[in-house]
């Protein structure tokens, strides 16, 4: 059974992670339906929706984390957005306080209001997946943003990311370019350091709130590590825009397998 479950762990770590890589969402927004009714599904075990959300966010951390030393290693050949200081700050500080809040409030939660907080993030997924991106596409050096507005959106984006298990990218980058106007390319490099700080912040409060099943924690992120960088590789080769459309479907419908299970 141990067996069945790391392999069951390791590829959804690898599905979810690999499908981050493809198409820059996070990674927990696929992962926390498949862990939390494919090990159930196969009888290798049967996680909570705590410790679903916390499987996740030290999935995120590591994914992001790898992602942020990927970036750096981009960079220095050229070619990638700049992070602006400024912005990390104000977000990134925010977005901390509302992770570690989320994280440790998770763990007081009721399963059922975990459930309910991911079918409405996947509900606003699927909109902000369909929704074009209209940043700026002209980067400036004197960047100018509402910090109120750039620092409330974070901390709420950090609770409700914290409370699931996600870093909150596929809504932060919307927030990021249609609310505060940020360039696309300084939304891009900015977001994934503000995403890792959030992470930080994720898995202390999950760490404080506990509920955190070590083993299959372990299996999802390796399995996180080898897909990431694969789904980087593969989405220079293949139409992406198809396989967008195919996680929409893929997110309704599991969004409502959710809501079936809540109403």
């Amino acid at each position: 059974m141990d067996f069945l479950l790391l392999i069951i762990m390791v590829l959804i770590g690898l599905l979810g992670s690999f499908f981050s890589g493809l198409l820059g969402i996070g990674g927990a927004i696929i992962n926390y339906p498949l862990l939390l009714y494919i090990p159930s599904l196969f009888g290798a075990a049967h996680f909570t929706a705590h410790e679903v959300s916390s499987i996740s966010m030290f999935q995120v951390f590591f994914a992001s984390l790898a992602g942020v030393i990927a970036f750096r290693k981009k960079s220095k050949k050229g070619g990638t957005g700049v992070v602006n200081k400024q912005l990390v700050l104000y977000m990134g500080s925010s977005i901390l306080a509302g992770s570690l809040v989320g994280g440790f409030v998770s763990g007081i939660l009721n399963g059922d209001v975990i459930n309910l907080i991911y079918g409405i993030l996947a509900v606003l997924a699927v909109v902000l997946m369909l929704i074009p991106n209209r940043g700026n596409q002209q980067e400036t050096d004197d960047l100018r943003f509402n910090k109120i507005i750039a620092i409330t959106a974070a901390f709420v984006v950090g609770i409700v990311s914290g409370i699931v298990g996600a870093g909150g990218a596929f809504i932060l980058i919307p927030i990021m370019l249609t609310v505060l106007k940020i360039p696309t390319r300084t939304t891009i490099a900015s977001s994934l350091a503000i995403v890792f700080i959030s992470a930080i912040g994720g898995v202390i409060g999950k760490i404080m709130g506990g509920d955190i099943p070590l083993l299959a924690t372990v299996y999802t992120v390796t399995g996180s590590l080898i897909g990431a960088p694969i789904g980087t590789m593969v989405s220079s080769k293949i139409n992406v825009k198809v396989l967008r459309y195919g996680l929409v479907v893929l997110i309704v419908l599991t969004a409502i397998k959710v809501w079936s299970s809540i109403l």
